[in-house]
């Protein structure tokens, strides 16, 4: 006697799916303190990975030994960047008083622009920035303070991300034969090739935008100082860094460089500036993006504007740097599971499409 498969109806099913993605989303929102810095720490592990076979294999170090100087060199490298940056904004510190006298004439000569051509009472305009230039003096405290304890958070998220990530090297082989033995060893092989290309995607993406960055960090350097600005390197550095934030940065360095620039020279200069920033974005978005970074994870640009939004909505700014790598991971087991591989095509989507196009046409 043969037993019928009962299926749910679609509606039931659907329902579930959405329960199911609902509270996965509330217990990710509520588990954010600890998440965070656990998943950042996962990707810093796969990146350093190979550094800690090498120390492992080559030198002969403990475990423990070449985990902690993986770490050392991370660090040192981080450490190296914000140096750099650091003795920028200490140069742009040293002018401050020059650049709220030269921010102070522009804005009196915006006044006087906007009074000749709109007609609006410069008095009533020079009320309104005093009244808010008393708010901003009598905030001030509250400033300060907000911005010690944002600091010492910051500072405090980073150890526990380095904490993670060395605990997450030394237990890498514990960790990994948990995973084979929760999905039993008829599932070892898809286990390991997941694992595989968890690892290659996520180190090249994680590389290729470290690339990236340079690239568009060293352009906009050489862009600013033909130009003539007088903060080029700090400016350019600060496109680069920004550049890293998906679809957002842009916008957040278009408006640090133009302000400063504004601040520092001529209107001209300052318009010189925004047409640098949004022409070496659109040559990175369209030429660098794909071939550095968008070769390695395959996923298309709504998908990704999508998570980049609802990463920021539940973790903020973190969200939106873990966006992509997370919804790759996702994809990779996607496609690896027959019964999700249509949600992988959903997250690739063109790129799937043209693959097997290719395959079909070499077959014929």
């Amino acid at each position: 006697m043969t037993t019928k498969k009962i299926i749910a109806p679609f509606y039931e099913r659907l329902s579930l799916v959405l329960i199911g993605i609902l509270s996965l989303g509330f217990l990710i929102i509520q588990g954010k303190e600890m998440l965070d810095p656990l998943i950042f720490g996962f990707l810093f592990a796969i990146l350093l990975l190979p550094v800690s076979g090498f120390l492992e294999q080559k030198l002969r170090m403990p475990r423990s030994a070449s985990s902690f100087v993986s770490i050392l060199l991370l660090i040192g490298f981080i450490s190296g960047i914000l140096y750099l940056v650091g003795s920028q904004i200490s140069k742009l510190m040293d002018d401050w008083p020059m650049l709220q006298k030269q921010l102070a004439q522009s804005v009196n000569n915006i006044s006087d622009w906007i009074q000749g051509t709109f007609h609006y009472n410069l008095a009533k305009q020079k009320t309104y920035v005093a009244n808010t230039e008393k708010k901003i003096i009598s905030s001030g405290t509250e400033v300060i303070s907000t911005t010690f304890g944002a600091i010492s958070s910051l500072l405090l998220f980073y150890v526990f991300i380095m904490i993670f990530t060395f605990f997450l090297l030394f237990y890498r082989k514990l960790l990994f034969g948990f995973i084979l033995q929760a999905f039993g060893k008829d599932n070892e092989h898809i286990v390991h090739d997941i694992v595989e290309n968890i690892q290659g995607i996520l180190r090249q993406y994680i590389l290729g935008l470290l690339l990236e960055m340079v690239i568009v960090a060293t352009v906009a350097c050489t862009a600013f100082w033909m130009i003539g600005i007088k903060y080029a390197v700090l400016l350019g550095i600060i496109v680069g860094l920004f550049n890293i934030i998906p679809y957002l940065g842009i916008f957040s360095a278009l408006f640090l460089s133009v302000l400063i620039t504004f601040a520092t020279g001529p209107i001209t200069n300052a318009v010189e500036v925004g047409i640098s920033v949004i022409a070496i974005h659109l040559v990175d978005a369209n030429v660098l993006l794909p071939a550095v970074v968008g070769s390695k994870v395959r996923l298309n640009a709504l998908i990704t504007f999508l998570g980049i939004i609802l990463g920021e909505m539940m973790w903020g700014l973190s969200g939106m740097f873990l966006s992509i790598p997370m919804m790759a991971i996702f994809k990779i087991i996607f496609d690896r599971v027959e019964s999700t591989k249509a949600w992988g095509y959903l997250l690739g989507g063109d790129y799937e499409f043209k693959k097997s196009a290719e395959k079909k046409m070499k077959t014929e």
